[in-house]
């Protein structure tokens, strides 16, 4: 549908704090270049809570204009408002986005049958695929299997970022016939071996070839090769748990030489201790070695 690697991209920031628009076309293209067949932009890794409207527009148009049709864009347009999700969907479309990422309405609370809500009334603004995005830890509420199933219903709703490590919950979304996306990076092989499509990944920004060749080993049959590359990409998934997504990977993208900057508060810049665990997982995958 969307592809089968897809990065949930960070959003680089200038020394001033402003969105720097040519970073991320930059980065959008090494991504494309090296295993993902397209970004999500204004995720959880984006920082999306902290961008405004026009941030999150410009950074879609940008993406679009990186991507040039040789990878897909899904934005990030769901927040804890059906309303603003509503606006920013029909924005993107606008623009010519090839999907979007709708999460579960956070702060809220609401019932299970509010998600639904909340998701149909958005899956009305475009006739583009929707992934619906479950992950309770950071919006409390947890999406149940009937819950999953109503959303099944909705005609655009095409896929599912689970974000917990139920594999029970993962074969429902498959059984429903929607696509599974892993949200947690470690889930992406045990996710596939369930039906999987592939993953909405964070370590892919500085993994992406590896993963690429994992889900090309999986769909070839190599099962004990795709096994493998799992094992070896464990200090990327330890990486990602040094601190709250995005500050490890920022760090990490630093450390590489990518252009990214810091980020926006509340979040802040990993400390000593935080850098030095980032870049011993940067050395045990080989990373900074091959950069110098």
């Amino acid at each position: 549908m969307l592809g089968e690697v897809l990065t949930a991209i960070v959003t680089p920031f200038r020394a001033d704090g402003s969105v720097d628009l040519g970073a991320f076309r930059s980065l959008a293209g090494f991504l494309l270049d090296n295993g993902s067949d397209g970004i999500v932009v204004a995720g959880t890794t984006g920082e999306a809570p902290t961008l405004t409207d026009e941030e999150r527009l410009a950074l879609f148009a940008a993406a679009l204009d990186a991507a040039g049709g040789r990878g897909t864009v899904v934005a990030g347009t769901g927040t804890y408002s059906t309303a603003h999700s509503i606006h920013l969907t029909e924005r993107a479309h606008e623009l010519g986005v090839d999907g979007f990422l709708v999460v579960t309405p956070y702060y809220s609370k609401p019932p299970q049958r509010g998600i639904v809500a909340h998701v149909e009334a958005i899956a009305a603004a475009t006739d583009r695929p929707m992934v619906f995005y479950d992950i309770p830890s950071r919006v409390v509420v947890d999406a149940e299997p009937q819950t999953i199933s109503r959303l099944a219903e909705i005609e655009n709703v095409r896929a599912v970022k689970q974000a917990k490590p139920s594999i029970e919950a993962a074969r429902h979304v498959v059984s429903c016939g929607l696509d599974l996306y892993a949200g947690d990076d470690d889930l992406f092989l045990p996710f596939l071996e369930v039906g999987g499509v592939g993953g909405i990944c964070v370590h892919t920004h500085v993994v992406g070839p590896q993963v690429k060749e994992l889900i090309a080993s999986y769909r070839a049959g190599d099962i004990e090769r795709a096994h493998a590359l799992d094992e070896e990409l464990r200090p990327a998934i330890e990486l990602l748990r040094v601190q709250t997504n995005p500050i490890a990977i920022k760090k990490a993208l630093q450390l590489l030489g990518h252009e990214v900057g810091g980020l926006r508060l509340p979040l802040v810049e990993a400390d000593e201790d935080e850098t030095a665990a980032i870049r011993d997982c940067l050395e045990r995958l080989g990373l900074l070695a091959a950069v110098a």
